[in-house]
């Protein structure tokens, strides 16, 4: 079985809610040298991506969601021992959440745990996170980095709404901000004021270390 097969077959396991397949799977492909986050991105991330979009065209429902989300944890219990870890928190201080209106955080998750393993401090806020909460947050950490992500189209605008209240505080100027999501893109942070977009959670740690200097 080649790397990229057995990457299908995980994003299969995903959208299947195979929790034991996915973690058998995931262990093969480390096993057989697949890089970490390769497994991550091509396998379990794509797999919720096709999740993702079948509960948006109604195909399938929260408990659908719910479970793919549960496979997914579990499969990337057997990864993380394998992602590099930080050799010691120096990078910078990132607050990160799921916008409000929005249960889905497994993006947020495995960004979480690679923003950590890259050498960031990394405040993470869980899901269905309100304006209020983010800017308190902000407000009370002066992180470097905030980040918010939503799968949702219908959950977007929370992040606008965010980005207001901390300018509304007076705190946007000392932060950047970086959204993240499938339905996302460089358009929609330039509206709603958001420094940058990004598509998944290896993109996202490359965009934080570029916006802190590498």
């Amino acid at each position: 079985m080649t790397g990229l097969d057995i990457l299908d077959q995980i994003s299969e396991a995903v959208v299947d809610f195979d929790a034991a397949r996915a973690e058998r799977l995931c262990g093969e492909a480390i096993a057989q040298g697949v890089p970490p986050y390769e497994v991550i991105t091509g396998g379990l991330a794509k797999g919720m991506d096709v999740v993702s979009r079948r509960y948006e065209a109604g195909e399938y429902f929260l408990s659908e969601l719910i479970m793919a989300g549960e496979t997914m944890k579990e499969a990337l219990r057997v990864i993380e021992p394998h992602l590099p870890k930080g050799a010691g928190e120096t990078r910078g201080t990132i607050v990160v959440g799921t916008v409000q209106g929005d249960l889905h955080d497994i993006g947020k998750n495995i960004f979480a745990n690679l923003a950590r393993g890259a050498g960031f401090r990394v405040i993470d806020l869980g899901f269905d996170v309100s304006p209020k909460v983010f800017a308190d947050e902000v407000e009370w950490s002066r992180p470097d980095l905030f980040g918010m992500s939503a799968l949702l189209t219908t959950t977007m605008t929370n992040m606008g709404d965010t980005v207001a209240e901390l300018e509304r505080r007076g705190l946007r100027g000392g932060v950047k901000i970086i959204i993240g999501g499938a339905s996302v893109d460089q358009a929609f942070a330039k509206k709603i004021r958001a420094d940058r977009a990004v598509r998944d959670a290896v993109e996202g740690v490359a965009v934080c270390k570029q916006l802190m200097g590498g």
